[in-house]
């Protein structure tokens, strides 16, 4: 599917800039938790079976790799994502001959109603959160394209419930994201950005309850790090 406009758009442009470098600032300022926390939630995702599986706001395809490698051999592993530079990234990666990469929007999804069995979001849930409508309607298009059975895997930054706890992480993301990640991307503009959506996401409890209004079902999720970041598991 091609991107609607020829001219990128901001968000693009962000994301094109620290393509090459965006790895290895997760791994700088998680100390690669990231890597744990995604394979965890893989591992939570390849439980429920299923043969059609796709991964949206796929990036540079770390999720759709560990999908790929827990995924029945004859199963689709999709990597979908809006930005061609990250998605390049992604198709040279050994896994990248194994998945189908798919250039999308999340918000109008290229497959039909019911066809796929999973489909999962890694830290990138903040920057489809343009308001709580606009996320409720863009979950309302994960469902859609679920079969019934078929579940939603997220894992995002969260906030944790002890306001001491939550006051050292919101100052350490202060501090640490657009320093750490200008230093290795050169790119100042995407990690001031990327830094203001963490402190201003939801809690898990409300991300559950944003779940449930876009038609989910049994909703639960589980807290990571003292809940700075959670994993979300709801299905159809």
């Amino acid at each position: 599917m091609e991107i609607k406009s020829d001219k990128p758009q901001p968000l693009q442009t962000l994301f094109a800039e620290v393509a090459p470098t965006y790895e290895r600032v997760n791994r700088a300022l998680t100390l690669g938790l990231d890597v744990r926390w995604r394979k965890k939630a893989a591992r939570m995702a390849a439980e429920g079976g299923g043969d059609r599986w796709m991964d949206v706001c796929s990036g540079t395809g770390e999720m759709a790799a560990n999908l790929r490698a827990l995924a029945p051999a004859s199963a689709l592993v999709v990597s979908l994502d809006f930005c061609p530079p990250m998605m390049a990234q992604a198709v040279a990666k050994p896994a990248g001959r194994a998945i189908s990469f798919v250039l999308g929007d999340v918000k109008a999804l290229p497959f039909a109603d019911g066809s796929l069995d999973l489909i999962t979001l890694s830290f990138a849930t903040r920057n489809i959160n343009l308001s709580r409508p606009v996320l409720v309607r863009t979950f309302a298009e994960f469902r859609r394209v679920l079969r019934p059975g078929g579940r939603y895997v997220n894992v995002e930054t969260s906030q944790p419930r002890p306001r001491v706890v939550r006051a050292l992480f919101h100052a350490y993301i202060k501090l640490a994201v657009r320093r750490i990640g200008t230093m290795i991307s050169g790119s100042r503009d995407g990690y001031a950005y990327l830094g203001s959506t963490i402190p201003r996401f939801y809690t898990a409890e409300e991300l559950a309850a944003i779940l449930r209004e876009a038609g989910f079902s049994e909703v639960r999720f589980k807290r990571l790090m003292f809940g700075a970041a959670a994993i979300h598991l709801a299905r159809v």
